[in-house]
């Protein structure tokens, strides 16, 4: 997983390049608001930094958002040197982050199974293990 500091700095840049976002791209045409970001890898020297998102709704324009972060970490990355102090400010290099959408699509297809066959999701007593 990494060493505790570089845990600690990723979940540091994730929480502030989330609030960043927000900050920078209020008042314009981007919907920072269909933004989460999800996690936050630092490479071992902090001199990289990939900061993984994931996008609500827009599906037919996820890489044109993903395309328009990466044109402006620059902006994202003078807003953290104000809060972040480290050696070395990363570079960001944002991806998308579609493990979310996968859960989701995956317990969507165990709900429709149980409404298909609800006998087959009963534990050994008899009860409904959802409750």
């Amino acid at each position: 997983m990494g060493t505790p500091r570089l845990v600690r700095v990723n979940e540091l840049l994730k929480r502030e390049i989330a609030e960043d976002l927000y900050r920078n791209f209020i008042g314009s045409d981007f919907d920072s608001a269909a933004i989460t970001v999800t996690r936050v890898e630092c490479a071992p020297d902090l001199r990289d930094a990939n900061v993984f998102v994931s996008i609500f709704g827009h599906e037919d324009n996820r890489d044109g958002m993903i395309s328009y972060l990466n044109r402006h970490r620059q902006e994202i990355i003078r807003l953290m040197i104000k809060r972040v102090k480290l050696k070395y400010t990363p570079r960001l290099h944002f991806i998308l982050d579609e493990s979310l959408e996968g859960g989701d699509h995956i317990l969507s297809m165990l709900a429709e199974m149980e409404r298909e066959n609800p006998e087959a999701f009963k534990d050994d007593k008899g009860t409904d293990e959802t409750a």
